[in-house]
């Protein structure tokens, strides 16, 4: 026994710290189990005056114990002095990064999506003007890609509007096609005819 406290004490491990933890880790790997099956005939017998499915009891069941395990790590940590609070930071920072990864991702998505429907339902084609309420965003069309809709400004600034915006907001669409790009077949328009001489 001496020489694992020696070896304990040459590596920087404090031996009351480590009986500890040994002893929290038997003692929880002993507890959740019988916690578990009693959890589970709890909630069996539940299950008919709640209407709860097999899968429920066992999801309720998983999530109790997966909570149980985690405040045994924190406990354990809490012995070799870590502090609850870093734990925490580290974990809220993680959350973080994540929902922002799934904003940019769900923004990106969005407009990919508006995309496909402008291009399917084509509220608006290029060379006309448009103008976005209330924002009084108006300028004429002059591209579209799968995330934004290019408009020109009459003062000749571009405007990159996000295709999602238009499902969002209001916008009014003029009917005035610039010559070069009206096709009298798409408004309906017969082809002009040529005059006998």
């Amino acid at each position: 026994m001496t020489q694992v406290i020696e070896w304990l004490n040459q590596h920087n491990i404090n031996a009351v710290n480590a009986i500890a933890t040994i002893v929290i880790l038997l003692l929880a790997s002993i507890v959740i189990p019988i916690l578990s099956r009693s959890l589970n005939q709890w909630l069996t017998h539940l299950q008919s005056p709640l209407h709860f499915t097999d899968n429920t009891n066992l999801i309720i069941n998983r999530v109790i114990i997966a909570v149980l395990w985690a405040l045994t790590v924190f406990i354990v940590l809490d012995v070799w002095g870590i502090a609850l609070a870093g734990v925490w930071a580290v974990v809220v920072s993680a959350i973080t990064i994540i929902g922002v990864g799934f904003i940019a991702t769900w923004a990106m998505t969005s407009n990919f999506t508006a995309s496909f429907f402008l291009a399917l339902w084509r509220p608006f084609h290029v060379g006309q003007t448009v103008e976005v309420l209330p924002e009084n965003l108006k300028g004429r069309v002059v591209g579209r890609n799968l995330m934004f809709t290019t408009l020109s400004e009459e003062s000749g600034s571009v405007l990159q509007i996000p295709n999602s915006l238009f499902f969002q907001k209001v916008f009014r669409v003029s009917s005035d096609l610039p010559a070069a790009t009206t096709n009298p077949r798409e408004h309906g328009d017969s082809a002009p005819t040529k005059k006998p001489d």
